[in-house]
Order: structure tokens, then C-alpha cells, then sequence
């Protein structure tokens, strides 16, 4: 028979496996300092940033040291894209969810019909910016404003297996700061995007901060959240 592709860790009745996981990963070679939070949504599997450390779906606790390996070659500042989707491709096969959990998600509730006007226009932006900046090659995804954001710009998601689902900016954002500001930090967002579906961690690191001198805003993420979700995005980031 066969083996299971991924064979449960053998645990003893007192391991509490989600509070071992940092141990275990700086002892696969994640650098000392690194801080490593386990979230428990449907937002983030994956996502490393330089100040904010690694963010792990908690259900990589049960995972065994193959795949937090993988982890680790995703997030290295210098693997290859190769590298980076040979690693994807392992950590992403392994039942997160199985391990932990999450609850229901929640209907996104519908957009305002006077948002309809300005996500005509922000569509419009993202396909202008795409042919500028991207030559492109950037797959055409919604773009949607939030109400709800109050510290955040903008957000990228993503499905836990590298599709990208969404761009969505603060409404309070615009109204604020005015379409210049809004058009740059659709720029950051699109960014992530262009890392997303090349292959890359969605992260602020050396390839994002290049890629955003090339299409000319900061380098620099300021008040911002990135992340993936959990229907094929490794993570969510601003």
C-alpha cells in the first residue's frame, strides 16, 4: 500500500504542537528574532515581512518538517522563482484546515450602489496601470472599496494557491487623500499582485522594493496589511 503523502506526527499526550512550531522552525534554520504568529482565518496561510516576521496558518503546527522546509525555501530573500514554486507547491498540498479549523465565512455583504461610479473608475485605473507598468500581463481581477478600513490603504488577497482574487481600497482613503494618493497605493496593491502570480512570497521585501521603484511610488510599506486567503491565496497583504 502506498504511503499517505502526509503522515501525522507522532505526539506525546502532552505536546501542544501549535506552541512548539516556532521552536521547530528556527531549528529547520528560521533566523533567531524572527517573529513567527499563527492565525487561525481564512485570510492568511502564508505571508513573511521583514518587521512583522513569518505569519503561519496555525494548522502547519501538525505538519511535518518536509513541508515547514518548503516554508522556510518560499520565504529565503534568495530563492529562485523555481525554488520558490517547488516550495508553494509542497506546503499548499498539506490540510491546513484538517488540523485547524476555521469557522464559516461570512456572505461579503454587497457594495453600495454609489460605489459603483468610483470601482467603474478604480477598474479603469488598474487596466490603464497594467499596460503601463506590467506590459499587461497582469490578469484583470475585481477592485473593491471597503468602508471598514480605517488604518489600512489598501489590500491585496489571495487564494492559498497563488490566484489572485482581489484589490481592495479604503473608501475613507479616497474621499481623504484624493485619487493621486489612491492611484499610488492601487500601484503598492497591483505590486503584489504582479508577486503573486510570478510566483513570489507576498511580502515588503528586496523584489517588491524594486519592482516599486520601476513603477515609481516608495519602496517603503507604511500603514498598509498584506495577506492571503485560504481559497488559493498563501495570504493577504497590504
Amino acid at each position: 500500500m502506498a504511503a499517505a503523502p502526509f503522515q501525522q506526527l507522532e505526539l506525546s499526550l502532552d505536546a501542544r504542537p501549535e506552541e512548539e512550531l516556532p521552536d521547530r522552525l528556527r531549528r529547520l534554520g528560521l533566523r533567531p528574532g524572527v517573529p513567527v504568529t499563527l492565525t487561525r482565518n481564512r485570510t492568511v496561510l502564508l505571508s513573511f515581512d521583514a518587521g512583522r516576521g513569518l505569519r503561519l496558518h496555525a494548522g502547519y503546527a501538525w505538519a511535518p518538517d518536509h513541508v515547514l522546509q518548503a516554508i522556510l525555501r518560499f520565504v529565503a530573500p534568495r530563492a529562485t522563482r523555481a525554488e520558490r514554486l517547488r516550495a508553494r507547491r509542497v506546503f499548499l498540498a498539506f490540510p491546513v484546515e484538517r488540523h485547524a479549523p476555521v469557522r464559516p465565512r461570512r456572505a461579503r455583504p454587497a457594495e453600495p450602489a454609489e460605489h459603483a461610479p468610483l470601482i467603474a473608475q478604480l477598474e479603469r485605473l488598474h487596466a490603464i496601470l497594467n499596460g503601463r507598468h506590467f506590459g499587461g500581463r497582469l490578469g484583470t481581477i475585481p477592485v473593491r472599496l471597503s468602508t471598514r478600513m480605517e488604518r489600512r490603504l489598501g489590500e491585496f488577497e489571495a487564494t492559498h494557491d497563488g490566484r489572485a482574487v482581489a484589490i481592495t481600497l479604503s473608501r475613507r482613503h479616497l474621499d481623504r487623500d484624493g485619487w493621486s494618493a489612491a492611484t499610488e497605493t492601487l500601484l503598492h496593491e497591483m505590486v503584489h499582485q504582479w508577486q503573486c502570480e510570478n510566483g513570489m512570497p507576498l511580502d515588503h521585501g528586496r523584489a517588491f522594493r524594486q519592482k516599486a521603484r520601476a513603477v515609481g511610488i516608495p519602496p517603503a510599506a507604511t500603514v498598509r496589511a498584506d495577506t492571503l486567503s485560504a481559497s488559493s491565496r498563501p495570504g493577504t497583504i497590504a
